[in-house]
């Protein structure tokens, strides 16, 4: 048998290029392992329409683009170009507006991988007559003892992103590939530079790529109108004496637990402990009203099957390094208990469960 149709022996995989590092070595190593490789970059937004300076951070700029070309011409593997702007726009963008606008706060990555990449992107690697899609994602795909493929927490625990990949369709698990996941993110700026890729050294994206330095209170300024925006100032109040501290300009300016930028001053550390969408208050009060032992989750997504009252580790946000809880069934969705109180818990945030570095699943987190 040739090389070449060794190499084709392993199947055919699409490869999600951002024009980073991380895809871009693992569209490298799976070209050394043996696949065929085809490399896609989803062209999401239009950078031209903002002040985000491209390849520095970003995401899927036309910069980024032009790096993934690169990276898929050194490999010499074929490569496309994928407009996403409208589907990224309707169910990313739009998505991340009304949250803040309903007194929430978003989780944009999870929507992304959701509509996009674990989504539009499998369509498209069905089109291709790919066997897998792959993704520089920080996670490993691992078989149970019954043959299951399941998704597990990456070896560089800084890194690991499976907080975001809890709504992919079990379906697809088999079909994904993680080529990096085992890998920690030095070692993989190392073997960038060993193939000679030019995203050796590029910065990772930061933050929420759409929106960049300007903040995300000046992105929605920009696309909300003034008078939508009028109708979300309200009050600040005391917690819990309903005490009247001061007006502000907007509940999407306020998160729970920030401390800084209350747009008020006073004598000791206040922090916002809940935010009203139906009257527009910013409850803010002390630091102990924070924290809260149970959680409600809706609209859950399971990768296996879950316990009524089992416990889990679960992560209530990307950095959190999670506690135990148990779960409960209700008629909304799951009640989490957590055997130790939890610091601001935050609706439109996820609520990410795992047992034994497995993930399980999750759910959004609502208001009791």
């Amino acid at each position: 048998m040739s090389a070449a149709n060794q190499k084709k022996s392993k199947g055919r995989v699409l490869v999600a290029m951002s024009g980073g590092v991380d895809s871009s070595v693992a569209a490298a190593l799976l070209v050394e392992q043996g696949y065929e490789v085809i490399g896609a970059t989803m062209q999401v937004w239009d950078y031209s329409s903002c002040d985000i300076t491209e390849g520095s951070g970003t995401c899927c700029s036309s910069l980024d683009v032009d790096d993934a070309r690169s990276v898929a011409d050194k490999l010499n593997i074929p490569f496309y170009v994928l407009n996403c702007e409208a589907k990224f726009k309707t169910s990313v963008i739009d998505p991340f507006i009304k949250a803040y606008l309903n007194a929430q706060t978003p989780l944009p990555c999870v929507n992304c991988n959701t509509y996009l990449k674990f989504d539009h992107l499998i369509k498209k690697m069905k089109e291709l007559d790919c066997d897998y899609l792959s993704t520089g994602h920080y996670a490993q795909i691992v078989v149970d003892e019954k043959g299951r493929s399941q998704i597990k927490t990456s070896t560089d625990d800084w890194k690991d992103q499976t907080y975001f990949l809890f709504t992919i369709d079990p379906e697809i698990v088999p079909k994904l590939l993680f080529p990096i996941g085992h890998l920690k993110k030095p070692q993989v700026r190392e073997i960038a530079e060993a193939q000679g890729l030019v995203v050796a050294k590029k910065k990772d994206s930061t933050g929420i790529c759409f929106v960049g330095s300007k903040g995300y209170d000046q992105f929605i300024k920009e696309n909300v109108s003034a008078a939508e925006l009028a109708t979300k100032k309200g009050l600040i109040k005391r917690f819990p004496s309903g005490e009247v501290m001061a007006n502000h300009e907007g509940i999407h300016l306020y998160t729970i637990g920030q401390g800084k930028g209350l747009g008020m001053t006073y004598h000791e550390k206040l922090f916002v402990i809940q935010i009203d969408g139906s009257d527009n208050t910013v409850w803010v009060g002390e630091e102990k009203y924070l924290l809260k032992n149970e959680v409600d989750i809706i609209e859950t997504r399971w990768l296996s099957e879950i316990e009524d009252g089992a416990e889990y580790n679960v992560k209530i946000r990307y950095q959190h390094q999670g506690s135990p809880a148990q779960i409960f069934k209700t008629d909304r969705g799951f009640k989490l208990k957590f055997k130790e109180a939890q610091r601001a818990v935050t609706p439109g945030q996820a609520a990410v469960l795992y047992k034994n570095q497995q993930l399980v699943g999750g759910g959004w987190i609502t208001l009791n």
